[in-house]
């Protein structure tokens, strides 16, 4: 009785361990880049000797290469022929796929060739190649156009890409990310000004691709436009000064030949009322005048006494 409830015991358990899972140390995770090369290591070589390994793929388990000690390996093409030409199995057992593509994913099971055992579990994720992303200039849709004109609006992307992250970086530091889900997106980042410290990096699991923003060939950087409005304002007060001095100069110069032509206009009208005396015309005034006194004389009668 005893006995027949341990064995029940176990049937229960082996059970409940088929549907809700593996042990761990018999399940493994692998990523791999596209157009890299996987192998799938077999630990128990000394099943080889017993029994032999058959590696299958996907949910339907189809059979794509096995092996036994004293046999050589065999590979199958029996998987859509995807595999054709791209796996090697070597003498104990592992399995290497070449040339991986991200139809590759999926999950690979290694059992003994008379499947009573699992040995172990592969689920391998390929990732396809990361493009270099693309740093581009838009303009703000929602700005008046003076703003729009002072905003430099940095847009990068990629595409092509699933399930990977587009992020903004400044220096080392994370300024702004997005899960990137579909296989077309964007990520913009809107600011006045920009330096070079700015990157924009796609990345996955494994591995990542950065484009340092060269700001040069995009948009006006802060040091530039600040370095011109200098110029500017300089250029602005020295052309003030400029003016300012040649108008004072034009004062000065006006003043002085107004003066000198008021002072000319004095002279002129001082020579006109000036009154020369001729001798002659006096001396005969004179003579006029003392004649004139002396007809008028008038004499008194003298009285003569004897």
């Amino acid at each position: 009785m005893k006995k027949m409830f341990d064995v029940t015991f176990c049937l229960c358990f082996w059970s409940l361990f088929g549907v809700f899972g593996v042990e761990t140390d018999v399940l493994e995770s692998v990523s791999v880049m596209e157009g890299d090369s996987v192998t799938l290591k077999n630990d128990d070589t000394e099943i080889l000797r017993d029994d032999g390994i058959m590696w299958t793929f996907g949910p339907k388990q189809i059979l794509i290469a096995h092996i036994k000690r004293e046999d050589k390996n065999v590979i199958n093409d029996a998987a859509d022929g995807r595999f054709r030409g791209r796996i090697q199995l070597d003498q104990t057992g592992s399995l290497t796929i070449t040339n991986t593509r991200t139809t590759d994913s999926g999950q690979y099971n290694a059992t003994t060739k008379s499947k009573e055992t699992l040995l172990k579990i592969f689920n391998i994720t390929v990732y396809a190649r990361l493009p270099v992303p693309v740093i581009t200039t838009d303009s703000p849709h929602n700005s008046s156009s003076s703003e729009s004109s002072s905003k430099c609006v940095l847009v990068c992307s990629v595409v092509n890409v699933t399930q990977e992250t587009l992020s903004w970086y400044k220096g080392n530091s994370l300024f702004s990310s997005i899960s990137v889900s579909d296989l077309n997106r964007s990520l913009s980042l809107p600011l006045e000004c920009v330096d070079d410290s700015y990157s924009c990096v796609v990345n996955n699991p494994i591995r990542n691709q950065t484009k340092h923003l060269n700001i040069t060939e995009v948009c006006q950087p802060c040091s530039a436009s600040a370095n011109t409005d200098i110029l500017l304002i300089a250029w602005i007060s020295a052309a003030a000064g400029i003016l300012l001095i040649v108008l004072i100069i034009a004062v000065v110069i006006f003043c002085i030949c107004r003066k000198c032509r008021k002072t000319d206009q004095e002279v002129q009208t001082r020579e006109e009322e000036i009154t020369y005396a001729n001798p002659a015309i006096y001396q005969r005034k004179a003579l006029k005048s003392k004649v004139k006194e002396e007809d008028d004389v008038v004499y008194a009668g003298v009285a003569v006494r004897r």
